[in-house]
């Protein structure tokens, strides 16, 4: 398959990654956006270039004077019942342009890689204390949460939530619309709570601010909640916040299920 530039998803001038110092460009950008110093995270421009080449994903949001704002990198996956799909490993957006709709554009841009490559399906995972990024990744670019997973690094602090996304469901992402959520608060962190034929599950807005064991105590808390609504046949639609406080998120029979 030949290796050429996105056609969708060139806003902040999103393109395929083709040159080695792109690739050298992106590795650096993503150390500085995550804080990583230590070698084991890094990335280098051969990975980079054979998963662009194989069935991957190696894209770029780049500003005006051609600075190398964005990055998102992914590869080929399928999981242990042979469904096969698009994984997008990482987006890492500079500080300086968050906020302006970059990770959108850079997801888009993945989206029509994963197209062309006859890839119908993306998945990608998030911690799923950040309320911030369920709403990104639920209520705004329409992906549904399928799976916790603990210890996902293989190391604690690391439980991730694993999202799908269909990319043919839509040309663009769509913003779900929620009902309303009942009053909940920080009692309720971490369990379900059945209201408007679906179940809502509240987090902390400020997982920061715990202390290690309270995050430990609430993470196995969010995972035998959302792993039993997985196992019943739910996933999860969007998530929002609530107050300062509490976000919660919106699980629903998966289509066909109910």
């Amino acid at each position: 398959m030949p290796h050429s530039s996105v056609a969708a998803g060139v806003a902040h001038g999103c393109r395929e990654l083709t040159r080695y110092t792109e690739f050298r460009e992106a590795a650096a950008l993503y150390a500085r956006v995550f804080a990583y110093t230590e070698n084991e995270y890094a990335l280098n421009a051969n990975l980079l270039t054979a998963l662009a080449r194989n069935g991957g994903s190696a894209v770029g949001a780049f500003a005006d004077d051609g600075e190398l704002i964005g990055f998102a990198y992914g590869f080929a996956g399928c999981d242990t019942t042979g469904a096969s799909f698009h994984y997008s490993q990482a987006a890492a957006v500079d500080a300086a342009h968050q906020g302006r709709g970059v990770g959108q554009a850079l997801k888009l841009a993945q989206r029509a890689v994963a197209l062309r490559w006859g890839q119908r399906t993306m998945r990608w995972t998030f911690d799923p204390l950040l309320s911030r990024n369920a709403h990104f990744n639920l209520s705004s670019l329409g992906a549904v949460g399928i799976a916790y997973e603990r210890d996902y690094y293989a190391r604690p602090e690391t439980d991730r939530l694993v999202v799908s996304w269909d990319l043919d469901a839509a040309d663009r992402p769509t913003r779900r619309s929620l009902p309303v959520p009942p009053v909940l608060g920080p009692d309720d962190w971490g369990r379900a709570v059945a209201a408007d034929g679906g179940t809502w599950i509240a987090i902390p807005t400020r997982p920061g601010a715990l202390d290690a064991e309270e995050r430990a105590v609430l993470r196995r808390d969010l995972e035998r909640t959302m792993t039993a609504a997985f196992r019943r046949g739910d996933v999860l639609v969007g998530a929002t916040r609530l107050d300062d406080d509490t976000a919660v998120y919106r699980a629903t029979p998966r289509e066909g299920t109910a």
